[in-house]
C-alpha cells in the first residue's frame, strides 16, 4: 500500500523557517514526482511546489517563489520542503502527494490523479 507521511509542521513566528518532510512507505519514490499542496481554512487547496523523480525539474507557486525550496533524497525515500521567511498567509495544512511521472512534473496544479497523499501537517505562522 502506497503511503506518505508528512512531518515537521508547527508554530513559527513570521520570518521564521520550517522544513517539512514527506516519507514514503510501501513503494519507492524513484519513478514519482512529488508535490506539496496546502489548504487554509475556508480556502481552496493550493499548489505549492513540485519536484520531478530525478530532482532535476521543480516548480513553485507564485506566492512561495524565492522563499520555499523543494528537494528529495531518493535513497531515503523522502522529499522535503524548506520554508523560509514564513508569513502569516502561509498558515495552512500542508500535504505531500506522489504521482507516477518519470523525470517530469505536472504542467498544471490541478486535474491530475495522484497515486498517494499524506495526511497533512499543520503549519501556523503567528507572533
Amino acid at each position: 500500500q502506497l503511503q506518505l507521511v508528512e512531518s515537521g509542521g508547527g508554530l513559527v513566528q513570521p520570518g521564521g523557517s520550517l522544513r517539512l518532510s514527506c516519507a514514503a512507505s510501501g513503494f519507492t519514490l524513484d519513478h514519482y514526482a512529488i508535490g506539496w499542496f496546502r489548504q487554509a481554512p475556508g480556502k481552496e487547496r493550493e499548489g505549492v511546489s513540485y519536484i520531478s523523480s530525478s530532482g532535476r525539474a521543480t516548480k513553485y507557486g507564485d506566492s512561495v517563489k524565492g522563499r520555499f525550496t523543494i528537494s528529495r533524497d531518493n535513497a531515503k525515500n523522502t522529499a522535503y520542503l524548506q520554508m523560509n521567511n514564513l508569513e502569516p498567509e502561509d498558515t495552512a495544512v500542508y500535504y505531500c502527494a506522489a504521482i507516477e511521472l518519470v523525470d517530469m512534473i505536472p504542467i498544471q496544479w490541478d486535474g491530475y490523479v495522484h497515486d498517494a497523499w499524506g495526511q497533512g501537517t499543520q503549519v501556523t505562522v503567528s507572533s
